[in-house]
Formats: structure tokens, C-alpha cells, sequence
């Protein structure tokens, strides 16, 4: 009995190990700054150190990262729009290598951005997210309409607060069990699981795309940050699709036509509910189409910022 329970021991002991070792990132996250020409900074906003990345000049432009993503979801957009743009991509708190406070909730998100905009004296700057940072930046463009001169949402989050609503993967990392999953091995396949889903086309699924996710995933505090966020939006899942009636900026509404974690049908609610927004799909994409789309949604964007 005893020999049997020490070899079940050594085998959880080993899948342990080996899962720890897998959930290593695959090629060294970050280095795709220095290759970019990019030097990644930190500015304290209410307490919270958050990284950002600024380049290019002219009208600001504010990028803003969806959930479990970072700056790093925006490489591909960045060149083409700091050629004609002052371009700033910032981490939001509890994501990428910003502070994660254990505090965290929504109305933390569109605090951030603004608090650094006023950090960089940027009085005016258009706002560009995706997912999760698409719901953020119509909060902030309702809260503070002077502060955003266009609008731009990808796939955004908004009509889908409700915990019962969002994609699985995002639904347990904010749920009371999240604590618990900061703990146990296996990150990476959750991360690449997750991938395989907001990607239409599973190429994208790369080494240093998994590296760039899964690295963030094991700061220490992510979890519990996750975990406060998601209770803060289990308390007002409408907050998000309330303040849209309070949009004044001129919006376009960019949606991947094959998004698998929010549907389209998303899009046209977003185009109803903001006053003068108009909407464009891009076929044969998925849920991050700066991502898997960057050439065109480059264009995209400066055709409505210009």
C-alpha cells in the first residue's frame, strides 16, 4: 500500500514538473519591442504603476488592449499609425506588466487611461480598443467626451458583462476559482486553448504569440486581480451598455466577421446605441483583428482618423 501510494505520489510529482516546465514561455517575451524601435515606460496613476509604449507625432492616439492581452496585441498596428499619429499603447492595470492591484474593478479601467493621458498632457486623443478595451474606451467617451476626439471599437465587450455571457476561458479566470488556478500548472494551455479561439486562423497561434500571453498570466497577483475584476462586473453587467447613450464622438465600429467570443450581432447593437456610428466587418477574421488583420485595420483607422 505504502509503495503504491509513494509511486502516486512521484507520478503527480513528475506531471507536475513536466506541466511546470511546459508552462515555460516558449521563445523570451518583450523582445519584439527593441525589434519594433520601441522603449517600453512606466507612469504612476493613482497609485498604480502602469507600462506604456509612445511613439510617432501628431493627433494622439490611445490603444487600449483587451482582456489577458497587453500593448503587445498592437505591434503590427503601431508603425503604420505613429508615421502620422503621436501613438501611445498603454497595459491596463492588472494586465501585461502594469501593477495588478487586488483591488481591481471596472471602473478602475477608464480611470487608467485617463489619468494618463493627463500623466503625458495629452488634453484630446482618439481612442482605439479592442474587447474589453473597447468597453473601456466608450466608458471613458462617455465620461469624459471632451477627452476623445474619435472612437473606434473592435469586437468590443459590452453586451456581454453578464458572467453568464462571456466566453468560457474568460468566465473561470474571473470567477471565485481564480485564486485557485493562479496556483496549479497548465497556464499554457489555457493560453494557447484561448488563442485558438479569438484567432480565425490557427497559424497565428505562434511561439511568440503564446510567450507574449502566457508570460503576463504568471505575475504574481494576476489572479486575484482577475478575480476582483470579474466580481466588479458581476455587480453592474450593464454599466458598459448604459453609458453608450452617451457617446458623442464620431465611432466606427470594427468587427471580425468570424469573432467566436462575441458575436457580430454585437456590432450592429453597438451601432444602434451610438449616435452617427457605422460598422464594417472584415471577413475570415476573428476576435482580434489587429491582430490577425493588421494591415487592414491600419488602413481602416487612419482613413477615419485623417
Amino acid at each position: 500500500m505504502r509503495r503504491a501510494l509513494l509511486v502516486a505520489l512521484l507520478v503527480v510529482a513528475g506531471a507536475l514538473g513536466a506541466a511546470a516546465v511546459y508552462d515555460r514561455p516558449p521563445v523570451t517575451p518583450g523582445a519584439w519591442l527593441a525589434a519594433a524601435g520601441l522603449e517600453a515606460h512606466h507612469e504612476t496613476v493613482a497609485s498604480q504603476r502602469l507600462r506604456f509604449v509612445r511613439t510617432g507625432s501628431g493627433s494622439a492616439v490611445v490603444l487600449i488592449h483587451g482582456f489577458g492581452s497587453s500593448i503587445y496585441t498592437w505591434k503590427d498596428v503601431i508603425p503604420a499609425l505613429a508615421a502620422r499619429h503621436d501613438t501611445i499603447a498603454l497595459d491596463l492595470p492588472g494586465f501585461g506588466e502594469s501593477d495588478r492591484p487586488a483591488d481591481l474593478s471596472l471602473e478602475a479601467l477608464p480611470r487608467a487611461v485617463i489619468g494618463l493621458m493627463d500623466r503625458l498632457g495629452i488634453e484630446r486623443a482618439a481612442l482605439v480598443g479592442n474587447s474589453m478595451g473597447g468597453a473601456t474606451a466608450a466608458i471613458v467617451a462617455a465620461m469624459a467626451p471632451l477627452r476623445v476626439s474619435r472612437l473606434v471599437l473592435l469586437d468590443a465587450a459590452g453586451f456581454n458583462m453578464d458572467p453568464e455571457a462571456m466566453p468560457g476561458t474568460v468566465r473561470v479566470t474571473m470567477s471565485w476559482a481564480a485564486p485557485v488556478l493562479g496556483l496549479l500548472p497548465g497556464k499554457r494551455l489555457v493560453v494557447e486553448r484561448s488563442l485558438r479561439q479569438v484567432f480565425h486562423d490557427d497559424a497565428f497561434v505562434t511561439p511568440e504569440r503564446v510567450s507574449e500571453y502566457l508570460a503576463p498570466v504568471q505575475r504574481p497577483g494576476t489572479f486575484a486581480a482577475l478575480r476582483s475584476l470579474g466580481a466588479s462586473l458581476g455587480e453592474r453587467p450593464e454599466a458598459v451598455a448604459a453609458a453608450l447613450g452617451g457617446i458623442s464622438a464620431l465611432t466606427l465600429v470594427i468587427w471580425g466577421g468570424d469573432d467566436r467570443w462575441i458575436p457580430l450581432a454585437d456590432a450592429d447593437r453597438f451601432v444602434t446605441a451610438i449616435a452617427g456610428a457605422r460598422k464594417v466587418v472584415i471577413p475570415a477574421c476573428g476576435h482580434v483583428p489587429q491582430e490577425e488583420k493588421p494591415a487592414q485595420v491600419a488602413q481602416l483607422l487612419l482613413e477615419f482618423l485623417d
